[in-house]
């Protein structure tokens, strides 16, 4: 196998690759067009693209969207670990590594024979060092953190290539920030300049454009904006670079391609003011700190305010009459730097912003939220899916000139307003909401119910649920209702999805007059296009309701079920009227609602099961909050499963045992078999028969399409089975009556 040697780089075409965020490619590629590089090709996380030495040398100063960038040293087999080995090992190191320079490499990409990275970067490492060794007698240091010369190398199916990497550390590292004198979670440098020219502001600076950013932050959308309108090469403040320990750098060169990028920042007066505002003060005065170290503070004017009250901050750009411009915002999500409940007020006012700008204006914002779109009234005109850090997200394309689209919505108390939706349809699932609110409200009112189900999927564009939660005693007049979005079809388009739980979630506050903060959002897919459960569990949201004369503490952030379970009304009236005089055991407590019940009426003890502490000390506060604590109201936080056996093994029993399990539970303690309700049920049943008394009865209960109780299973044990369904399915859930089910399970006499 003959030896490979190193590209020439006096005047010779080298190969470049240009690493960027995900999403921006061709964002990249027509940087790099304009920047005079030849032969562009956007890739897969990056742009291949050709040139000279001091092409090279252009991207990594005045690239503003590439993350790192990269020449092209060799391509070489790479079938197995050896392959790989032996073909880094006869690249001609010895001409690129300078005597002393430290060294560091780096991997990504895989094949069926290298797919540990770390054990490849080891392995082409180990090849360089060996190269040098043999050349020289000693073997380079290794500076993973800071090092001279960095390599790295992209493992394909059959080759591998292997790259210089030029720029060194990442280019979004401009020089404008310190460590840790920051905000929380900053926008990289390279991902907002992404941004900016994706909304085409390099275009609009050119026209004299003006830009807004109402939510700043530490100020990067604003000081990269700058950047671009002053012609200043983002690289300028960067004090390092990865081809510095290169031995083909060729300083002069390097020195006259900074000396052409330092005239061409030279600016004189008339560039449009930058607008930037925060409601933070602390994260206004490090934006002013990083713009005065980036050279831009003199085109940026910040202020402290709400991005509500932007239109006071704009009377100069009012003066430019019709031009050009962009108002970008990378708004908080949900996720990291507030809770999920604060959203609404940081739609609303970043709505109220966008209305204040000219109409010829355009928008960006950043955000894993489509929802967003329902508060401004309008739909995305283009997205780019994107990473921020870990956050899979969008950039959304906007246009002020489209008008915002609004619906008049009147609430149940007669309250008129105009609500902004994006998708057409809400209409009709406003109009539909109100007629079914309407008669369930006059229904709860004579039933003396407080909590209820208000809409169950009346609309097949609108599969949702919407439950109130109205408070008691301290909460009185405190509302909440939840919306809980059903399994969505796979033919459903998620952006439309989510645009349509968001429509409805506004419409559902001013119908059933709600704070918008208090309506609470479960999408569907949480992983992706909202906040889960999880994320909004860090803090209780707790309410106190009322149901048949007893109040109850819940936790509407926490876990599912940890709410009122509305649809079990009709088993907590069936559990209350069975339990005078018995012995009762409420095996899958959740908020122990069936236990207050039965022990309010009579049960002369009860015994509460729940694999939760948390939720087992809430259940003893709802008890003593109702004056039923006592000896006779035992507790216990177990595996119902495991509850039960010891029970058996103890021969304790009970008159009356409430099984509502949950569709799906891990494993028991000890075994290895998580629980699936259709396929496990009887033998869990089962099980909770043998804790009855004679002329005792079971309680078994689920909400869930397609269930059928395995009764032959049963019946083979000596178990009866009665369905009840038809008498507990409470009044304002008759839209689930195919889905609900529920039995009295009792042992036969033998």
């Amino acid at each position: 196998m003959g030896k490979r040697r190193p590209q020439k780089t006096a005047v010779a075409t080298l190969e470049f690759f240009a690493r960027c965020a995900g999403g921006f490619e061709e964002v990249l590629g027509r940087e790099l067009r304009a920047l005079g590089m030849s032969r562009v090709r956007p890739q897969v996380g990056g742009v291949i693209f050709f040139g000279t030495l001091a092409d090279g040398y252009r991207a990594c100063l005045w690239s503003r969207v590439a993350t790192r960038v990269q020449l092209v040293l060799a391509r070489v087999a790479a079938q197995d670990a050896d392959a790989l080995y032996q073909g880094v090992n006869e690249i001609a190191w010895e001409d690129h590594v300078r005597d002393g320079s430290t060294i560091a490499v780096d991997a990504h990409g895989e094949n069926p024979n290298l797919r540990n990275t770390k054990f490849v970067a080891l392995k082409v490492k180990d090849a360089l060092c060996d190269r040098l060794r043999n050349v020289r007698g000693s073997r380079p240091d290794v500076d993973a953190a800071n090092p001279d010369f960095s390599v790295n190398v992209a493992v394909h199916p059959q080759k591998a290539t292997v790259y210089l990497n030029l720029s060194g550390a990442s280019l979004h590292r401009r020089g404008y920030r310190t460590d840790g004198v920051q905000t929380e979670a900053p926008l990289k440098e390279t991902l907002a300049a992404s941004v900016l020219l994706a909304a085409g502001w390099d275009d609009l600076a050119a026209q004299g454009g003006s830009l807004v950013d109402p939510m700043c932050g530490s100020g990067t959308l604003a000081i990269e904006a700058a950047l671009v309108s002053a012609h200043r090469a983002p690289g300028l403040l960067r004090e390092k670079w990865g081809f510095e320990g290169w031995r083909h750098h060729d300083e002069g060169l390097w020195e006259s391609v900074r000396a052409q990028a330092r005239e061409q920042a030279v600016w004189e007066g008339g560039i449009p003011p930058i607008v930037a505002g925060d409601l933070d003060a602390r994260a206004v005065e490090i934006a002013q700190e990083n713009a005065r170290r980036a050279g831009v503070e003199d085109l940026i004017r910040f202020h402290v305010d709400d991005a509500a009250n932007l239109g006071r901050h704009l009377r100069a750009l009012r003066k430019r009459g019709n031009a050009p411009g962009l108002l970008v915002a990378n708004p908080p999500y949900g996720a990291r730097l507030l809770k999920r409940r604060e959203l609404p007020a940081v739609y609303g006012a970043l709505s109220t912003a966008v209305e204040a700008v000219p109409t010829s204006w355009h928008v960006a914002l950043i955000t894993p939220d489509a929802g967003i779109d329902s508060a401004l009234g309008r739909p995305a005109g283009r997205t780019i899916t994107c990473h921020n850090g870990p956050i899979e997200t969008w950039v959304r394309l906007y246009e002020r000139s489209e008008t915002r689209r609004t619906i008049n919505v009147t609430s149940l108390t007669g309250i008129a307003s105009k609500v902004p939706v994006v998708e057409a349809a809400s209409t009709q699932f406003a109009a539909r909401l109100r007629k079914v609110g309407r008669e369930r409200m006059r229904w709860a009112r004579r039933s003396d119910i407080s909590c209820l189900r208000i809409y169950d999927a009346d609309l097949p564009d609108y599969a949702l649920s919407v439950d109130l939660y109205q408070g008691c005693g301290t909460d009185e007049g405190t509302r909440f209702a939840e919306v809980v979005e059903h399994r969505r079809p796979g033919s459903v388009d998620v952006e439309r999805a989510v645009r349509r739980l968001a429509d409805a979630a506004t419409i559902v506050a001013a119908t059933l007059d709600v704070p918008r903060e208090n309506v609470l959002v479960r999408p569907w897919q949480d992983a992706r296009h909202g906040t889960s459960r999880t994320q909004e569990r860090a803090e209780k949201l707790v309410l106190s309701v009322q149901e048949a004369g007893l109040s109850y503490r819940i936790d509407l952030n926490g876990r599912p079920d940890s709410g009122l379970p509305l649809h079990l009304r009709g088993v907590r009236d069936l559990v209350a009227s069975s339990a005078p005089g018995r012995r009762v055991a409420n095996l899958f407590a959740t908020t122990g609602a069936a236990t207050l019940r039965a022990a309010a009426a009579g049960a002369s003890s009860t015994v509460t099961i729940d694999a939760f502490a948390d939720r087992v000390e809430a259940i003893k506060c709802s008890m003593a909050d109702n004056a039923l604590s006592g000896r006779l109201h035992a507790f216990a936080c177990a595996d119902a499963r495991t509850w039960l056996v010891r029970e058996k093994a103890k021969r304790h029993i009970y008159d009356l045992v409430v099984c509502v399990p949950p569709a799906w539970m891990g494993p028991a303690p000890g075994s290895q078999h998580p629980f699936e309700l259709q396929h496990d049920h009887a033998e869990l049943l089962t099980l909770a028969c043998s804790a009855l008394a004679p002329g005792g009865v079971c309680v078994f209960a689920c909400l869930q399409r397609s269930f059928e109780l395995d009764e032959p299973a049963l019946t083979s044990v000596g178990i009866s089975c009665e369905d009840v369904s038809a008498r507990t399915l409470p009044a304002d859930f008759v839209r689930s009556e195919r889905d609900w089910h529920c039995y009295l399970l009792r042992r036969q006499k033998r």
